[in-house]
């Protein structure tokens, strides 16, 4: 299979009402994440078959999500609202060619903005998820 162009992901924050509205965040450039993990537990005994170790999954964790974005602050300061919020709020990731989503929980965790003499304004933005992302497959 031949790769797939990444062009038109979208990540969209929702508004928190009762019927959510999800609107695309403007200006990203790059997404990153969510980096899915699972811990493993040692379970290896004295009669572990020929001596190999043994493991259990553990815990999972879906890690987190960074963003770059073209930083305009008249369109992402919101975004930086969210900082003060102590309670996950939700996003999609929106696959392009109707690829697919992912349902996501994210609590806004870093926000590092960058200003060069010779260059463009820019920002990143670090997610950590909560929960389990809900994966919607695409066609």
């Amino acid at each position: 299979m031949s790769g797939i162009d990444a062009f038109g992901i979208a990540l969209q924050r929702g508004d928190g009402a009762a019927t959510e509205v999800f609107t695309a965040i403007g200006a990203v450039t790059s997404v990153k994440g969510p980096e899915i993990e699972r811990e493993t537990y040692d379970v290896t005994a004295h009669d572990s078959a020929n001596g190999w170790r043994e493991f259990i999954g553990g815990l999972k964790d879906a890690g987190e999500v960074t963003i770059s974005i073209n930083y305009d602050p008249s369109v992402h300061d919101v975004l930086v609202a969210d900082f003060e919020d102590t309670a996950p709020r939700n996003y999609k990731m929106v696959f392009p060619q109707a690829l697919g989503e992912w349902a996501l929980k994210l609590i806004l965790t870093g926000f590092s903005q960058e200003a060069p003499v010779d260059d463009k304004l820019s920002a990143e933005l670090k997610f950590k998820v909560s929960g389990k992302p809900a994966i919607t497959p695409g066609v």
